[in-house]
């Protein structure tokens, strides 16, 4: 209250303890961070998908991320990073008011023993926009194991109670001060919190919501590659501010950061498209956006806490480990064989956030560690830290895996009980259309025929041009340029 009080008094100026250009680099990280989600991922999943899915999965990622800022600054913001009320749990309150927002950030749960609490300097409305960008893009990235037959409705039940049960759960005890963070268990920039969780939850809900069609399972062919790659691309230069931003100022952890990341990213995307041309003859443009992601994903829990040779090694492990457990493994797995996961977010970020905690649990280094965090004598095992700190990571892991299984499915038999969580498969043949009354694109195409009956040309719809009145010859311009008359 001091403090925001000497902020309006002494306007224009800024208190004493505000760092402008740490302020002004933590805003640019959560826009960059937002930019991953908005426009990164709604156009990626809008691309990636069957030509009869691209406005649904855009919207579920646009949905997810809208919903999530308001449920944040009403309870889940401080749930994740206020006063501790369980050792896994802070307790509920609004991120609304003038005297909590100009005040200096804190994270009050995070002082134990010796070990001072976490105070940026900056004011808490920037402390709480960057922490609800990492919130949004977690339910944003869960839904790409759902895309293709969830039940819009459900999807908008679920978004706001899993934020709440599940992911504030994850932040508190990893990064808010939770036990996890007490005991020690290293996730910069969320690897556990964000990436594990998103993936572990998101093949749970695949789970309980069921399978796509038959069709769509066998053939789901991306409507644009090209926009795909776009997509991808916004994901990757976002990454910049998704991990150069964790140190919470414009410091040398965020250097690191951000130099590691993009390293361990273009090393994951080698290995991976390398590893496809050996086994299967040619390089795939989504296998390289996948090798991308699994780098990123790695990266992650340590980026500002390894050294960039470092960076290399993982990103090696990141473009192999979840290519095996993809093109692999998956075929031999009848559980994974059974789940059908959309997007494979088990395998790139599941697989590649858990391999990065344990991989950084091997190759953190002391001294960069005291450049990011208070907590004294972490390290990775290369560096004295020894089979302890694996143990930490594994049990850190463990944790949020079991949190996640348990919590997901609680939430989504509950949505079933009233509201169905797949699509009928009446509706699940339509797509778009079905779920929204709209279409990504006035073309008709890919095997579908043209049916008059949903496209009322007397208004105009379905492009073309009208040579006559309702019910004469019109002339309608098709897919591949074919005219087709009516």
């Amino acid at each position: 209250m001091a403090a925001a009080g000497a902020y309006s008094a002494s306007l224009p100026a800024v208190p004493d303890w505000l760092n402008k250009g740490d302020n002004a680099w933590q805003l640019t990280a959560s826009t960059l961070v937002g930019i991953q989600s908005m426009p990164g991922l709604v156009v990626l999943y809008g691309s990636i998908v069957k030509k009869k899915w691209a406005v649904n999965s855009a919207f579920m990622a646009l949905y997810a991320y809208a919903s999530s800022l308001l449920v944040w600054v009403l309870v889940g913001f401080r749930m994740a990073f206020g006063d501790q009320l369980l050792p896994f749990w802070g307790k509920a309150g609004v991120a609304l008011t003038q005297s909590y927002l100009v005040g200096r950030a804190t994270l009050p749960a995070t002082a134990h023993g010796a070990i001072p609490r976490t105070e940026p300097f900056y004011p808490e409305a920037t402390l709480v926009l960057f922490q609800f960008e990492f919130a949004a893009i977690t339910l944003v990235l869960l839904a790409g194991s759902v895309l293709g037959r969830m039940n819009i409705k459900a999807w908008m039940a679920f978004t706001p109670l899993w934020l709440l049960l599940s992911y504030t759960v994850g932040a508190f005890s990893l990064w808010g001060g939770g036990f996890l963070y007490r005991w020690g268990v290293i996730d910069y920039s969320g690897g556990y919190v964000i990436h594990l969780s998103s993936g572990i939850a998101g093949f749970t809900a695949a789970y309980w919501v069921g399978p796509r069609l038959k069709s769509d399972r066998e053939r789901f062919s991306p409507n644009n590659i090209l926009l795909m790659i776009a997509g991808g691309g916004l994901l990757w230069m976002g990454w910049a501010g998704f991990n150069g931003g964790a140190p919470y100022a414009a410091n040398i952890a965020a250097s690191v950061a951000v130099l590691n990341t993009n390293v361990c990213a273009a090393t994951s995307l080698l290995m991976w498209t390398c590893l496809d041309v050996i086994f299967f003859r040619k390089p795939s443009v989504i296998g390289a956006v996948q090798g991308m992601m699994t780098g990123l994903v790695c990266i992650t829990p340590g980026a500002g806490l390894v050294q960039t040779w470092a960076a290399v090694v993982m990103g090696i492990f990141a473009g192999s480990v979840p290519w095996f457990t993809m093109m692999i493994l998956h075929k031999k797995s009848a559980l994974l064989m059974k789940v059908d996961d959309t997007l494979a977010v088990f395998h790139t970020h599941a697989v590649a956030g858990l391999l990065g905690g344990i991989l950084t649990g091997l190759l953190a280094t002391p001294e960069l560690f005291s450049l990011e965090s208070t907590v004294p004598g972490l390290r990775g095992a290369f560096y004295g830290g020894g089979i302890k700190q694996i143990g930490k990571q594994l049990g850190g892991a463990a944790f949020v895996i079991a949190w996640n299984l348990v919590v997901t499915t609680a939430i989504l038999l509950g949505i079933g009980l009233f509201i169905p969580l797949r699509m009928p498969d009446e509706q699940l043949m339509i797509g778009d259309d079905a779920a929204h009354g709209e279409e990504a694109y006035a073309l008709w195409g890919d095997g579908e025929k043209f049916d008059a009956t949903r496209h009322d040309l007397s208004r105009g719809g379905g492009g073309g041009d009208r040579d006559g009145p309702a019910g004469e010859r019109l002339s309608v311009l098709g897919a591949r340029g074919v005219t087709i008359q009516l």
